[in-house]
C-alpha cells in the first residue's frame, strides 16, 4: 500500500480529469487515490492521516467549498489544493479563506499543479517531523523531577545559576547537579539544545528577575 503521507488524493467529476491528474502525479512518482465524488472521498477521510487532496471547486452534491467546511469540521489538516474553472475564481478566493493552500486555474500548467503538491506534501513532512520532535521531548520532560523543572524553566528564562539558585532557595552546587541530570535526560549536549527543546515543547521560563 502506498505511503499515507505521500498519497495525493484527488477528487473530481469529471472522470477524464481524474485519469489525467493520475497520470500527471503517477509520471512524476507521486501516489494517487482518485475520487468521482467529494462523498466517495469522505467515505475514508477520518482514515487518512496525511497526504494532500486536489479538488475541483464545482462539483454536484459537495463543491470544494463544502469539502473544505466538512474537513474542518471532521478536524482534518490535510493540505488542499482547489481547481477552479475561469468563471470560479471568486469561489476559489473564498475555498483559501477556509483553508485551501493553493488554487490552480483551468487550464493549467502540468508544472504549476506539481509543484504546487511537492509544496504541500514538503510542508506536511515538516509539520510531521516537527511534531515528532516535540512529542519526544515532551516525554522526556515528563521523566523530569518537580526541581529539574524548576531549573529547566530557570535556565530557559536566561538566568544563570546563581540566580536560579536564589529564586530556588537552594546552594548553586545543588543547581549544577540539577543542571547536570537535565542535560542527561533530556538528552542534550549543549545548554542551547536544552533551551531549543524547551522552547519547542512552549515552556515559558517563570523565574524571577
Amino acid at each position: 500500500m502506498p505511503s499515507d503521507s505521500a498519497m495525493v488524493h484527488v477528487i473530481d467529476d469529471d472522470e477524464a480529469v481524474r485519469e489525467s491528474l493520475a497520470f500527471l502525479l503517477g509520471t512524476a512518482g507521486i501516489d494517487v487515490q482518485t475520487y468521482d465524488s467529494a462523498t466517495a472521498f469522505l467515505d475514508v477521510a477520518a482514515k487518512i492521516k496525511a497526504g494532500c487532496v486536489i479538488t475541483d471547486v464545482r462539483m454536484p452534491e459537495l463543491s470544494g467549498i463544502d469539502l473544505l467546511r466538512r474537513l474542518q469540521e471532521l478536524r482534518l489538516s490535510v493540505p488542499v489544493i482547489v481547481i477552479t474553472g475561469h468563471g470560479d475564481v471568486p469561489l476559489a478566493v473564498e475555498a483559501m479563506k477556509i483553508g485551501a493552500i493553493d488554487f490552480l486555474e483551468k487550464p493549467f500548467d502540468d508544472e504549476v499543479l506539481l509543484a504546487s503538491v511537492r509544496s504541500a506534501l514538503d510542508a506536511l513532512h515538516r509539520d510531521h517531523k516537527r511534531d515528532a520532535e516535540r512529542s519526544e521531548i515532551e516525554g522526556r520532560l515528563g521523566g523530569l523531577s518537580k526541581r529539574e523543572r524548576d531549573v529547566l524553566e530557570g535556565l530557559v528564562a536566561g538566568h544563570a545559576n546563581k540566580q536560579i539558585a536564589y529564586d530556588l532557595g537552594i546552594s548553586p552546587r545543588t543547581i549544577e547537579i540539577y543542571r547536570a541530570n537535565l542535560m542527561t535526560k533530556m538528552q542534550a549536549a549543549t545548554l542551547s539544545d536544552l533551551v531549543r527543546m524547551a522552547l519547542i515543547a512552549g515552556i515559558i521560563g517563570t523565574g524571577s528577575d
